[in-house]
């Protein structure tokens, strides 16, 4: 049974492959499928989720790291959103359908920086903004968002609304690496805090990168119900994390991932008007944070 189900979301397999492979009918199959399908959806609650709920230590990650240390010390993790390929009947189609053209799920996700995956809300359409899966996600308390101690954050990038616990970049300058990469050099204490805040956060897009990698389901999505297609996110993020923690460094989409330059990273489009509107006086306390960032990275060069 669990064969089956690695096998379908592995390598994205269809039915009647599964039937050749494993020399079961279609039914025996599906049914087998759906069983492993809603048992690890559940076992998802408890894997998808910070190892340190109380978020009382620095990442290793940043702690031994001179380009964020002490910087970020108080940073716990990075949220961003990705669409996965959904299917729809045709006259449901179209609020599915955004800038990509094609009807897609709208997944936001939590990771920490050791490209685990600590909080997912998936089914969102394609069309939803970030800064309104964002507000839902926070505000409901049973999907039981890991919320940030007093003094600690989440990094986000301008999509999302700057508030406390959530500290995004300065707007108005040079964020993404490429535009660092291809333009001058790094200049003024905007545009430093930018490049270490983006460089930091490319955490979840490697992340997003190592799940979409790994599970071909997720490129090719077969024409399950919509609410399957939704807990195939959920039990691959928690598959995910089951062998980032006991495979180790081994796993060679990890350690590809893991190695590969920010700068090469494909950062998802975000929206930047509605965060703007909801900054207002949310973001007062961050703003005191980002400029004593800012100073502490200009100080240390």
């Amino acid at each position: 049974m669990l064969g089956i189900f690695l096998y379908i979301l592995g390598i994205g397999a269809s039915v009647s492959q599964c039937r050749e492979r494993f020399q079961r009918s279609g039914w025996t199959i599906s049914q087998h499928f759906a069983i492993m399908l809603e048992k690890v959806s559940q076992m998802a609650m408890d894997i998808i989720a910070p190892d340190d709920r109380s978020f009382s230590t620095i990442p290793e990650q940043i702690l031994n790291d001179s380009r964020y240390m002490p910087h970020f010390k108080d940073c716990i993790g990075a949220i961003d959103g990705t669409h996965i390929h959904a299917i729809l009947p045709p006259n449901e189609q179209i609020p599915y359908i955004g800038r990509k053209g094609v009807p897609t799920q709208n997944v936001m996700a939590v990771c920490d920086f050791n490209m685990c995956f600590t909080f997912v809300v998936a089914g969102w359409e394609g069309t939803a903004h970030d800064t309104r899966i964002f507000l839902d996600a926070i505000r409901d308390s049973r999907l039981k968002f890991p919320h940030p101690p007093n003094g600690k954050y989440y990094l986000v990038d301008s999509g999302y609304p700057q508030m406390k616990g959530f500290l995004g970049p300065y707007r108005g300058q040079r964020y993404h690496l490429p535009d660092f990469r291809r333009g001058r050099p790094v200049s003024g204490k905007e545009e430093i805090f930018n490049h270490s805040h983006s460089s930091l956060r490319s955490v979840v897009e490697r992340t997003f990168g190592v799940l979409k990698k790994k599970w071909a389901i997720l490129r090719d999505m077969p024409s399950y119900s919509f609410e399957k297609q939704r807990m195939i996110v959920i039990c691959t993020m928690a598959l995910h994390n089951f062998i980032r923690k006991h495979a180790g460094r081994d796993d060679a989409d990890f350690m590809e991932y893991e190695n590969i330059n920010p700068e090469d990273v494909q950062d998802e489009e975000s929206y930047e008007d509605i965060g703007d509107e909801l900054n207002m006086s949310y973001g007062d306390e961050m703003e005191f944070v980002r400029d004593a960032i800012a100073c502490s990275l200009m100080n240390s060069i």
